[in-house]
C-alpha cells in the first residue's frame, strides 16, 4: 500500500520496524534510518531472518533538516515514523512539510538544553500542516498514546463526563542489571528528576520530584510503590477532556533504582549543564547514557510483566461510575516475537498501529493531532490483534481518594 520511513534504531525503532514488516500489506516498503547505520543493519538482518522480509537501511543525522529532506526525496515515503530523540521532532516535522509527507511520533518535543517537555512547540505547526494538506500525529506510543486511546474509549462508551483520571504504569520486570533504564537513559532520567505536576481544579499543581507516592496493586503483579510524575499526555488530555477535575500519572520504581538515581544526582551525573573535562566539553547525563546498558540490549533474559492502564471515575446517566482499562505485557514473550523487552514493545506496537490507521485512511485529516482526537474504536481493535490485548473492569474499586 505505502512506503514508510522509520527514523530511529533504538529499542522502539526496532519494534516498529519488526511490526511494520509483519504487516507488509500496509507497509509495502520500509526504510530504517539512524545516525548509526550499523544498528539499522542489525535490525534489518533480524527481520530478514525472523519474518522473511527485506527492509532497507540508511545513515541519517536527523538534526540536519537538509539530510532528512534529501533522504525523503530519494525514498519517496508516504509517512515518516519518528522514533528518534525528542530533541529532533521539530527538525523532522520541518522536513516533512518541505517534502509533503505525513508525520507520526511517540514523544513530544523538548529542547536539548532544558528538561522541559510541552506540546506547545508542535501544536504551533497545526496551521502549516493544514495548509499543506498533511497530517501529524503526536504521541502515538503507549504513554503517551494508548493511555489517550483508553481515555477516549472510556469517554465514548462509558461516561457522560470524566472527572478523575489516574494513569498507572508498572514495570515489574527483572533484567538482571544493577541499574539500567528501559528506554533512552537521557530522556528517562530527565523525565523523572524534574518536578512532578498534576492537574487539579483547573490548574497545574507542582510538587518536588518523587514526593507523592503510595503502593498500588497491579493485575497479576501485586502491590508496587508508585510515584506521581508529570507526563506529557496530561497536557493534551486535560485540554481535550475539559470536564476532568483531576488528572495524575503514576509510575513504579524499585528501591534499588531510586537509590542508584539518588547517588547519581548527588554526584552531579544527572546534570544537563556542560562541564569541561580535560579540555573537552561534555554533558554529564550524556556521558552517563554512554556507560549504561542500551535499552535494546535488555530484552534477552528479561522476565516479568508491565502493566499500564487508566483508572477513571466520572458520571454516566447521572450516576457515579468507575472504570479501569489496562494492558499487561510479558517481557519474555516480546523478546521471542521481535527481540525486544516489553517497554520498547508497548511503545513500538502503537506507533505501527497509528501509522497503519493513517495509511489506510481511517485516521487521516490535515493538521496536528493527539491520538485522543480520533475515533478510538479501530485502534482498540488493533491493539487486540497486534499483541497488546486489553482488559476493562467496570465499577471496580479504585485505589485513590476522591473529594
Amino acid at each position: 500500500m505505502s512506503k514508510v520511513l522509520i527514523i530511529g534504531a533504538g529499542g522502539v525503532g526496532g519494534v516498529v520496524a519488526h511490526k511494520c514488516a509483519m504487516n507488509k500489506d500496509t507497509f509495502t516498503e520500509i526504510l530504517l534510518a539512524s545516525r548509526t547505520v550499523a544498528k539499522c543493519d542489525r535490525i534489518a538482518a533480524e527481520i530478514q531472518e525472523m519474518h522473511g522480509v527485506k527492509i532497507s537501511t540508511a545513515a541519517l543525522d536527523a538534526d540536519e533538516v537538509a539530510q532528512t529532506v534529501a533522504l525523503i526525496e530519494k525514498f519517496q515515503p508516504k509517512l515518516v515514523i519518528n522514533v528518534a530523540l525528542p530533541y529532533q521532532d521539530l527538525a523532522i516535522m520541518d522536513a516533512c512539510l518541505e517534502t509533503g509527507v505525513h508525520y507520526l511520533d511517540t514523544a513530544n518535543y523538548e529542547p536539548i538544553d532544558e528538561a522541559k517537555f510541552e506540546y506547545k512547540w508542535q501544536w504551533a505547526y497545526k496551521e502549516r500542516f493544514e495548509k499543506a494538506g498533511l497530517m501529524a500525529l503526536l504521541g502515538c506510543g503507549f504513554d503517551p498514546g494508548v493511555t489517550g486511546i483508553f481515555t477516549a474509549y472510556a469517554a465514548k462508551h462509558h461516561f457522560d463526563e470524566l472527572h478523575y483520571l489516574d494513569i498507572v504504569d508498572c514495570n515489574a520486570g527483572d533484567h538482571g542489571k544493577a541499574f539500567a533504564t528501559n528506554f533512552n537513559p537521557e530522556i528517562n532520567i530527565r523525565e523523572i528528576t524534574q518536578p512532578g505536576r498534576y492537574w487539579e481544579n483547573g490548574e497545574w499543581v507542582e510538587i518536588p520530584a518523587m514526593s507523592i507516592h503510595k503502593p498500588i496493586a497491579y493485575p497479576n503483579i501485586g502491590e508496587r510503590e508508585s510515584y506521581v510524575l508529570y507526563h506529557e499526555e496530561l497536557e493534551s488530555l486535560t485540554k481535550n477532556f475539559p470536564t476532568l477535575k483531576r488528572a495524575r500519572f503514576w509510575m513504579t520504581f524499585g528501591q534499588a533504582y531510586i537509590t542508584h538515581l539518588e547517588v547519581l544526582q548527588n554526584v552531579g551525573m544527572t546534570s544537563i549543564e556542560p562541564i569541561n573535562y580535560q579540555g573537552v566539553e561534555i554533558v554529564p547525563l550524556q556521558f552517563l547514557k554512554a556507560v549504561l546498558p542500551p535499552p535494546e540490549s535488555l530484552g534477552e533474559n528479561y522476565e516479568g510483566q508491565t502493566s499500564i492502564g487508566c483508572q477513571i471515575k466520572g458520571v454516566k446517566d447521572g450516576k457515579d461510575k468507575s472504570y479501569y482499562v489496562y494492558n499487561n505485557c510479558d517481557h519474555a514473550a516480546c523478546y521471542r516475537e521481535v527481540r525486544s523487552q516489553a517497554v520498547s514493545y508497548t511503545t513500538g506496537v502503537p506507533a505501527m498501529i497509528g501509522a497503519k490507521l493513517m495509511l489506510e485512511g481511517k485516521w487521516m485529516r490535515p493538521g496536528v493531532f493527539n491520538v485522543e482526537e480520533f475515533d478510538p474504536d479501530p485502534f482498540m481493535e488493533m491493539l487486540n490483534a497486534h499483541g497488546l490485548p486489553w482488559t476493562e473492569l467496570v465499577d471496580a474499586e479504585l485505589p485513590h481518594e476522591y473529594p
